[in-house]
């Protein structure tokens, strides 16, 4: 709890002292707390060309997985704060203070540079399964054993379930997967349900390998436009997307910050870009470190109460 109330006051502190040769001493590097061809990787590598032309610099792209990515979060934690180290990770960033008893980073220990894409979160059936909607799900529920797969243990898409089984008072059985695997658990009928991220679920979706119940977004999505909300089904307040963000260590010159953003802002909202990330069914929109810090300070305890909720643990 600790954790997320430090939020209320600031995240972190950034000094204003701005280092006359950033960046022209080295390397930037972009610590990506996930595998190589995950999302929060390919938004690094879509970013960091042009990042790098616009700062004059190399922008390096490091991939330090592991620990549900608390080990890249470590590893920038421990560097210097000169504005050459770059977090670069996911909802898990602000999952894993409540998740894990030892993350080993708090969130003020970091300065929040820029909120980057996103996708909503897609509750999805097996095409054998009668329900057609959420509240048609929850009644089978109610008379059947069903299981959903997730990508795993304290992902957005885990929590949100389990967030939507309390609201419900139903009783639906976990079954963790791997990211990749997940929603072919629902297409092979492994499971009945599937919660996952839009993207992977998107293909088998639109070929009707699987049955779109709900997104999990505040709005529809315009990769399933045809696909209510969670909220328009009777279960208020859902808001869940799996995002990436950028953060440097804290204590990092508030100008680095504003630079890092500004160019970041201008990279993501590039034609090319845009078209890779609709492509990777990804949503984004512009906005400053102050709004990211914002953002931040609601999603730390809506994540943390959905951590206890599902009674969930991580070592």
């Amino acid at each position: 709890m600790k954790r997320v109330l430090v939020l209320a006051l600031a995240f972190g502190c950034v000094s204003n002292a701005y280092p006359q040769d950033w960046p022209r001493q080295k390397p930037i590097h972009f610590v990506v707390a996930s595998a190589p061809g995950s999302t929060t990787d390919i938004v690094a590598r879509l970013a960091a060309p042009k990042v790098s032309g616009a700062i004059g610099q190399a922008v390096v792209v490091e991939n330090r997985p592991g620990a549900g990515g608390n080990v890249g979060a470590q590893k920038v934690k421990r560097s210097a704060p000169d504005g050459y180290s770059v977090l670069v990770t996911s909802v898990a960033f602000v999952v894993n203070v409540a998740l894990y008893a030892n993350p080993g980073y708090d969130l003020d220990d970091f300065a929040p540079v820029i909120l980057g894409p996103s996708t909503p979160n897609l509750i999805a059936v097996n095409p054998s399964v009668p329900a057609k909607s959420l509240q048609e799900l929850v009644m089978l529920a109610r008379s059947h054993d069903l299981s959903y797969a997730s990508p795993g243990v304290g992902t957005a898409a885990h929590l949100l379930m389990e967030r939507l089984k309390t609201l419900a008072k139903v009783d639906i059985t976990h079954v963790p997967y791997q990211p990749a695997q997940a929603v072919g658990a629902t297409v092979a009928g492994h499971t009945q349900i599937s919660s996952t991220p839009l993207p992977p679920a998107t293909t088998h979706a639109r070929a009707g390998r699987v049955r779109p119940i709900a997104v999990t977004s505040a709005q529809r999505s315009p990769v399933l436009p045809d696909v209510p909300t969670v909220n328009e089904q009777g279960f208020a307040g859902f808001d869940d997307r799996t995002w990436t963000g950028f953060f440097a260590p804290v204590a990092t010159a508030q100008d680095i910050v504003n630079r890092l953003n500004s160019d970041l802002n201008a990279a993501f909202l590039l034609p090319d870009v845009q078209q890779r990330l609709a492509r990777h069914r990804l949503e984004w929109r512009s906005n400053t470190a102050g709004e990211f810090a914002a953002f931040l300070r609601a999603e730390a305890p809506k994540w943390a109460q959905a951590v206890r909720d599902a009674g969930a643990k991580a070592d």
